[in-house]
């Protein structure tokens, strides 16, 4: 199943800001190869797959795209989960990816990290909504932590 959520004013975000030595930091350099690094290092364990058979070229294309922003998630230098952010039209922000390394999972980052990925989105000049969907196979508490952070379901698909 898939859901649907999204937020239509940054005053709805339920913010966690206990950081845990979290460390996050906005790639300004678009390089491909880091961001298919990243999903494929954080998606392994959940099975994304719709980017694998993606060329250089076609990373290239989407990561230099200026609608779309990376962010990583550093826990003493090493990478502990990432976050794209990807413009859309009439004010739409997608986190189109967000997740955590497998060994970080349960430390208490996922809902730290994804208050710096709504802020990141409402930041961007011009969004009036910020959205996201996940499934079942994503981890087990990915949908809680979209509505611990203020986030509202509007559509399921099975």
């Amino acid at each position: 199943m898939i859901s649907y959520l999204e937020m239509l004013s940054p005053e709805s975000l339920l913010a966690k800001e206990a950081a845990r030595g979290l460390e996050i930091r906005e790639c300004r350099i678009p390089q491909y190869q880091l961001n298919r690094f990243l999903y494929h290092y954080v998606g392994a364990p959940w099975g994304w797959s719709d980017k694998l058979a993606w060329t250089d070229d076609r990373w290239q294309d989407y990561v230099e795209n200026p609608m779309l922003r990376t962010w990583i998630g550093y826990l003493e230098g090493s990478p502990a989960g990432y976050f794209e952010l990807q413009q859309q039209e009439e004010g739409n922000v997608e986190i189109a990816y967000f997740g955590l390394v497998e060994q970080f999972v349960g430390m208490g980052f996922g809902g730290y990290l994804l208050t710096q990925a709504i802020r990141s989105a409402w930041s961007w000049e011009g969004t009036r909504r910020v959205w996201v969907h996940t499934c079942t196979n994503d981890h087990p508490n990915a949908l809680k932590n979209y509505q611990a952070r203020g986030m509202q379901l509007y559509r399921t698909d099975a």
